[in-house]
């Protein structure tokens, strides 16, 4: 071996068959890419390649395993599209992220594991997501590895480069000038709404919006909100949690029944309308139509847009805001987009609204911290959010197609609803299944899934919300093969 060669095996964590102990005859036939980018994503899990550590070179891998440089390069390549790795060039490639799957098996337990075991309670979400498991395959998880640490990296020192001591102060509560403005750039560009920046306030995410809203209804003397049905049970808890009634007004295939909304009597509404949660139907254009006319008549709409940049096959639909303003109080953020971690999302208000919803807000915490939206501004108008978007729907879609395969495959008589946007599936059952005891028997395998029933007021035919975007094909695919053997095992 010459001196090249010889430094940069020693440059890597190490190189061939030593390098985790890798043994090529494990692999299955044809197989080669496939089982060595598994057993680096479980190295990766698992820390025995730490984030920041970096891979053997791929030719000097595959001479020591003994396989064409392409399947080493492929293997590397699936960890670069999942998020885990990147290629630095000279500086070889790198690891980046971690897994986001816990690697604890969840323990055997009785009939019902203790998250499934009760009508959900307002922790239920908390439960689930600390509970023990291989797979999590829930709503509402976006790709925590995608998240563009470098991008977010470069505009934090841009900003920091720039920033005066002042900023550093409190500021105002309704958010930093920067960030409201690329937000009203953002939806004008992204979702057909026209808004002044002074009108935007940003908030801790769609939760907080919520929260703030129900303060001001309040105070305006509504004290009921229809919702979806079915519809995202984390919305009903926010909405109760602040004294607000959720009576259900049903979903069918073209979206709200805005008729039996009308025949409620209830004076405001919440919904999804560009991707309804969970069934990811579109409010098409005859309901829409309807609703206005029942907001132009009184009505209050609380448009909840919590994933509408994840679209894939079908074109976007315009936010209802856009339509009417003086009527519609319109939620988003970044937590689908970016992470939840973040906990920033933004609100816009009737004018009528927006000085009692800025009163909530100072109240409230005085106002986001101000270094994350300016980083996040800088984001949005350098063109890297854009660029990354466009990048999480190309990975979505793979994700996506794996998950329907999977469930063709291992749950050949369940249907699949809601595929043309969103970061999840619903998928619901034949027969008389009970939705919660099948998610309970999955979680005792190891893999978390929410049952419909948990998302609606009414009765709902069995059915799971599947969560695609956080993980890889191949764990989609165990993961849906684990939920059937669960399914064949129910009494």
């Amino acid at each position: 071996m010459d001196r090249a060669k010889a430094a940069e095996v020693e440059g890597s964590i190490a190189a061939g068959a030593d390098f985790l102990q890798l043994d090529v005859g494990e692999a299955p036939p044809g197989g080669r890419a496939d089982w060595l980018a598994g057993r680096l994503r479980a190295a990766i899990a698992d820390g025995r390649v730490p984030v920041g550590a970096r891979l053997p070179a791929s030719r000097v891998l595959a001479a020591e395993l003994g396989v064409s440089r392409g399947v080493v390069t492929e293997a590397y390549q699936r960890l670069t599209e999942d998020g885990h790795v990147v290629g630095r060039g000279r500086a070889g490639t790198v690891v980046v992220a971690t897994p986001a799957a816990v690697v604890t098996r969840a323990p055997e337990a009785p009939a019902r594991v203790g998250v499934f075991a009760d009508q959900p309670d307002t922790d239920v979400f908390d439960a689930l997501r600390t509970a023990p498991a291989e797979l999590d395959l829930t709503p509402g998880v976006p790709d925590l590895a995608a998240f563009p640490r470098a991008a977010w990296l470069r505009a934090e020192r841009a900003v920091l480069h720039r920033l005066a001591p002042a900023a550093f102060g409190y500021g105002d509560p309704t958010g930093t000038p920067a960030l409201r403005l690329a937000v009203a750039t953002w939806l004008a560009r992204n979702r057909g709404i026209r808004v002044d920046p002074a009108e935007v306030v940003i908030v801790a995410g769609v939760s907080q919006a919520l929260g703030l809203l129900a303060q001001v209804l309040h105070g305006d003397g509504v004290h009921t909100v229809a919702v979806e049905d079915p519809g995202s049970l984390g919305v009903r808890q926010h909405l109760r949690n602040w004294r607000l009634d959720t009576p259900p007004v049903p979903v069918d295939a073209h979206g709200l029944r805005v008729d039996l909304l009308a025949a409620s009597g209830a004076p405001a509404v919440m919904l999804t309308p560009a991707h309804q949660f969970p069934t990811g139907v579109v409010l098409d254009g005859d309901r829409r139509r309807r609703l206005l006319r029942w907001a132009q008549r009184g009505g209050l709409v609380i448009e909840d847009d919590y994933d509408a940049e994840h679209r894939y096959d079908r074109p976007p639909v315009p936010a209802l805001r856009g339509m009417l303003p003086e009527q519609v109080c319109y939620a988003g953020s970044v937590s689908k987009l970016l992470a939840p971690a973040l906990r920033i999302g933004w609100v816009l208000v009737p004018q009528r609204y927006h000085p009692a919803l800025v009163a909530a807000k100072r109240m409230a915490d005085l106002g986001n911290a101000a270094l994350p939206q300016l980083v996040l501004a800088e984001l949005m108008d350098s063109g890297a959010l854009e660029r990354h978007l466009r990048l999480l729907r190309r990975r979505h879609v793979r994700r996506r197609d794996a998950m329907i395969r999977a469930v063709r495959a291992h749950l050949p008589g369940a249907v699949v609803h809601g595929a043309a946007a969103g970061l999840h599936l619903l998928v619901t059952l034949d027969g008389d299944v009970d939705d919660v005891e099948l998610a309970a028997a999955a979680l005792r395998r190891g893999v978390k899934v929410q049952p419909l029933s948990w998302h609606g007021q009414r009765p709902q035919p069995p059915g799971l919300v599947l969560g695609y975007a956080a993980n890889v094909a191949s764990d989609i695919d165990r993961g849906l093969a684990t939920v059937a053997s669960a399914l064949r095992d129910l009494p």
